[in-house]
């Protein structure tokens, strides 16, 4: 039979309760169990007057810019909408039925404000990165790091050639917030002095912005994201937006590990890394000042192509300091003394090793080492011995196993694309890079954190 039909009558009263009609597996529902926001307002109560209008509560304005990057939700106002509507939502906001939701335009104010002031965003990333180490999901010992590359909110056809770009004619005073903070960072070695290089478009409204073709397709301006994760269970302990250049993504890695090491006390055993990070100083820097075996591919530009000896051909004698060829003949940096005596490396930071030219002369496998030269030069690098220190180690069981957990950096920047949505920013100049980038990792250790330890934890604020 064919029921009537239903009609909705509106009530004078309603027995409700947003509680009950949030499922008990919702992700949000976990997150809340967890997360421990307790230390905003007294992070943020610097940056108050004490009169005036009452403000909107810092940690509601938090806890929606989380909603929005766990949830996948790139825009404020769309955000603003989903959380009016969406009734999980209202409840980890803690908004009631009736409660307003506050206009998009507060979060421009405040995150180009209190929030930057402050460096909220970063407080509570590190504050649940602490609650990460609590919950015993990052033990610290092994940690492995790598660069994503991520597209800028800049038109490719809005820009301007090297040539032609001049900073010192920009008028700070007229100059849109995203140049004044490219200005701000010309000194900065993450942007400006990352390399002195001058990319070859810049863009008028994110200058900041690297013009690159890394992808292999069409070049664009993009900024990159930089990880750093505990193997355990790829949390990320620290994250740090650079231009998309390997110079400043490298020295990222050195920020983050001092600064992890400085926030939360952990020092790792090993770094596990692409070849990216294999140079001479980045090795040098890790095992003669960090004490961190690098589990990292060498860079190593020696091999030859013409079949004739390569420098691993050679034996160096580091007690006399000489290279011995295959022949058994000495090769040395000096074979005369010099009135003022010469010593140091090249500016290449290389040392340059030399033959007798009689003994190459009259040398059977001249043709196999030096056809072309009357007499063998062999280089070697001032790091070379911690660049043997990483050939050492990439012969070990150990670096078979970390050649297969850096895969966990990867997929980290695969579920931030894919799953979070961010594959564009949406905020632009270095401070919108950091504000999305940090969200972002905020929101995946999250997840990271609700999913492997259900139970509540609660931890302080990261000092």
């Amino acid at each position: 039979m064919l029921g009537s039909r239903q009609e909705a009558q509106r009530a004078l009263f309603y027995d409700f309760s947003i509680e009950d009609h949030v499922p008990a597996d919702h992700v949000l529902r976990t997150i809340d169990s967890i997360i421990d926001l307790s230390g905003v307002r007294a992070h943020l109560a610097q940056f108050y007057s004490s009169t005036g209008r009452p403000s909107i509560d810092p940690e509601l304005m938090i806890r929606m810019l989380l909603v929005g990057y766990i949830m996948g939700i790139r825009s404020e106002r769309r955000l603003c909408d989903e959380v009016h509507l969406n009734l999980a939502y209202r409840w980890y906001c803690k908004l009631d039925l009736t409660d307003a939701i506050p206009d998009h335009s507060t979060f421009s104010k405040n995150r180009h404000g209190r929030f930057r002031d402050s460096d909220l965003l970063r407080h509570v990333f590190e504050t649940v990165v602490a609650q990460c180490i609590e919950a015993g999901l990052a033990s610290g010992q092994r940690y492995a790091a790598d660069a994503s590359i991520i597209a800028a909110d800049a038109n490719r056809q809005q820009s301007t050639p090297k040539a032609d770009w001049n900073p010192e004619a920009i008028n700070p005073d007229e100059a849109p917030r995203a140049v004044r903070e490219y200005l701000e960072t010309l000194d900065d070695a993450a942007f400006g002095a990352a390399s002195p290089v001058v990319p070859k478009f810049i863009s008028h409204s994110d200058p900041a912005s690297q013009w690159t073709g890394a992808r292999g397709g069409p070049a664009y301006f993009a900024y990159s994201t930089n990880y750093l994760i505990d193997t355990d269970n790829a949390v990320i302990l620290d994250v740090e937006p650079t231009r998309s250049i390997r110079q400043a993504e490298v020295d990222a890695v050195k920020i983050m590990i001092d600064r992890v090491h400085e926030v939360h006390e952990l020092m790792p055993e090993r770094l596990i890394a692409d070849t990216a990070y294999g140079s001479g100083p980045m090795l040098d820097w890790l095992v003669e000042k960090r004490g961190i075996a690098p589990h990292i591919p060498v860079i190593d530009k020696s091999g030859r192509k013409d079949g004739t000896f390569e420098r691993a051909d050679f034996t160096f004698d580091a007690e006399n300091d000489l290279y011995i060829c295959p022949s058994g003949k000495e090769l040395k940096q000096y074979r005369r003394a010099f009135t003022t005596p010469r010593s140091g490396p090249n500016k290449d930071a290389t040392i340059r090793y030399r033959a007798r030219k009689s003994d190459c002369e009259a040398c059977p496998l001249k043709q196999r080492c030096t056809p072309k030269e009357p007499q063998r030069k062999v280089t070697r690098s001032i790091y070379e011995p911690s660049r043997d220190v990483a050939r050492a180690l990439s012969q070990t069981q150990q670096y078979a196993i970390s050649r297969k957990l850096r895969k966990k950096v990867e997929m980290s920047f695969a579920h931030l694309k894919r799953i979070h949505g961010l594959g564009r920013l949406r905020l632009r100049g270095p401070c919108g890079a950091h504000d999305e980038f940090i969200l972002a990792a905020t929101a995946q250790n999250l997840k990271k954190l609700a999913k492997l330890a259900p139970t509540p934890i609660r931890a302080s604020p990261a000092q």
